[in-house]
């Protein structure tokens, strides 16, 4: 840590499970805001360990499921309007995470849910890391099948049980996987496409005209022009994707203070891995139409959405047959690995943030890292491959639900309305229990949108739901800070400390105090005074605090005024 300004102490001893939790979240600040002198990493280091992340194969997966049921022509506009979408709402929420150097969760507290309301959305995103576990996990099985010969469901365990050693770890270990991986991947992945194209030309003309089999849409994706329905029912799988941007964050949090010398590339890093993520995603997705088109012939529709049957084929065009499977099975294990470290990773933190939250005690993150693990498993034993569209299209509802109401409060509450505080805070004692704006809209958006995808609404309106969860969602948000007035942002303007939260150029800043109940230094943002005890305490002791002996009193805030009211 730097040197403190000031510093705060005094002899009250911390308890032993303070001292646990304190101990294992300074390994990488999980569960509270990310220090600059912990941040020693350039921009382009945490943006590639970001994008490191996005190596999963489910995105050729989703492709072929998307482009064999409606069509190529109905896949590919289907990917972009998801893309858009993705793109569009992970921006503001990138930029919070790499400028306040917090995470999801302690972004969605400020905007709009409030300190218990954002549990929520926690179970949301930690539901979207083991769900996208199992589906890696269930597509390196198939890899492990093919090439080993290993039954599929000691392939299920294998898969879960290799990444609990890597996951134990936090940024230092996980930013040196994704670098020196990527490189192999990235040319594993890119060459055999290059070469089926330039090999024989034709691959594309039957990709490009490829009708689709059946559903909602089927057979007008080549030349018949595109459907509405399958091209939402088609996106609505995709956005199941959007919930991606939470783990972005959970790297972009360790980005460097933005300054005029490294703006330029602090930008470039921010909108890389941020949202600019789903380009590549986008990407691998038609190159799963691709893919799935070329092997349909040789392996049946059945088989050909499967990640490891593509790249073998793919493989086999172009090289000797005896090093096809053992190079499509490095790369499905490459890739699950570095995606899955990630997904461990980030629902091991989402679980022990709402835990930790909800009763007060920390039980540390391996707990939650093997709970994660434990319903992916059990996802992959029940075959979740088999209707994967089924489960995204499903889960797409919620994470549109509670992305877009998070977008929409700091893109429209905050620097348009002016309802929403403009700095986002998660303290303990700074902010509600529950923020109606967020939650209405987030619980409206997401049930009402669950019942168009079951049908509840008729079948014409079925195709339609991850529409009406963002539109219900972008509508309700400002909707409901107009008519609350903003009132349950803050449950105080101040947190007792004079000294200033932010430096001179806006960023977080580096003064350190030190914490009286676990004597450990913080920086000034995971900071908030203790009138009991006339001291500090951080905002992981704040969350512990089973009494709320020292948690800050309410004072009245001033609601604010609508602009132009």
């Amino acid at each position: 840590m730097s040197t403190a300004e000031s510093r705060l102490t005094t002899t009250t001893p911390p308890d032993a499970e303070k001292s646990q939790a304190t101990k294992e979240t300074l390994e990488d600040y999980t569960l509270r805001f990310a220090p600059r002198s912990y941040r020693r990493w350039t921009p382009m280091v945490v943006a590639t360990t970001a994008l490191g992340g996005i190596a999963y194969m489910a995105d050729f997966s989703i492709g072929a499921g998307i482009g064999l049921a409606h069509g190529t022509g109905n896949a590919l506009v289907a990917i972009a309007v998801a893309a858009a979408v993705i793109f569009v709402t992970g921006f503001p929420l990138a930029y919070y995470g790499a400028r306040y150097n917090i995470d999801l969760d302690l972004i969605t507290r400020g905007a709009g849910f409030g300190y218990y309301g954002s549990v929520l959305t926690s179970v949301i995103f930690a539901s979207f890391t083991f769900i996208f576990f199992a589906l890696e996990g269930s597509i390196m099985a198939q890899g492990l099948k093919l090439g080993l010969g290993l039954p599929l469901p000691l392939g299920y365990a294998v898969s879960t049980l290799m990444v609990i050693p890597l996951v134990i770890y936090g940024m230092k270990a996980l930013s040196k996987l994704q670098v020196w991986t990527t490189p192999v991947w990235l040319v594993l992945m890119v060459a055999p496409l290059v070469y089926l194209i330039a090999d024989d030309p034709g691959t594309v003309d039957r990709f490009l005209s490829y009708p689709g089999t059946g559903g909602a849409g089927g057979g007008t994706g080549g030349g018949g022009g595109v459907d509405t329905a399958a091209v939402l029912l088609g996106a609505g799988v995709c956005l199941s994707l959007i919930a991606q941007i939470g783990e972005q964050i959970d790297y972009l949090r360790f980005m460097p203070p933005k300054t005029e010398s490294n703006k330029r590339s602090w930008w470039t890093a921010v909108i890389m891995a941020g949202p600019g993520w789903v380009v590549l995603g986008a990407l691998k997705q038609a190159i799963g139409v691709f893919l799935a088109v070329h092997i349909l012939t040789e392996v049946g529709a059945a088989a050909a959405p499967e990640p490891i049957q593509q790249f073998k084929g793919a493989f086999d065009a172009m090289m000797p047959s005896w090093l096809v499977v053992p190079l499509a099975v490095a790369l499905v294990v490459i890739s699950q690995i570095k995606i899955n470290v990630t997904n461990a990773y980030s629902g091991s933190l989402a679980w022990t943030n709402s835990f930790t939250r909800v009763t007060r005690h920390y039980p540390g993150r391996m707990v939650f890292v093997l709970v994660n693990l434990g319903f992916a498993l059990a996802l992959m034993e029940a075959d979740m491959f088999s209707f994967l569209n089924s489960i995204l299209g499903f889960y797409s509802n919620c994470a549109i639900a509670w992305v877009v109401t998070v977008a929409t409060d700091i893109g429209v509450n905050k620097y348009l309305l002016k309802l929403s505080p403009l700095q986002p805070e998660f303290r303990r004692g700074m902010l509600h229990a529950v923020n109606p704006v967020g939650v209405v809209a987030f619980v409206a958006a997401s049930g009402l949108s669950i019942a168009m995808y079951f049908h509840a609404l008729g079948d014409t309106l079925q195709p339609y739901s991850p529409v009406a969860a963002a539109v219900i969602a972008f509508v309700l948000t400002p909707l409901m800070a107009v008519v609350t007035r903003g009132r349950y942002y803050l449950r105080r303007s101040g947190d007792g400390i004079d000294e200033p939260l932010l430096d001179t150029a806006g960023n977080p800043s580096a003064v350190v105090l030190d914490c009286h109940v676990c004597h450990q230094p913080y920086e000034r943002p995971d900071l908030t005074a203790c009138d009991t005890h006339e001291a500090i305490v951080c905002s992981l002791c704040l969350s512990t605090d089973k009494v709320g002996d020292h948690v800050l009193p309410a004072e009245p805030v001033q609601p604010a005024q609508p602009l132009g009211v």
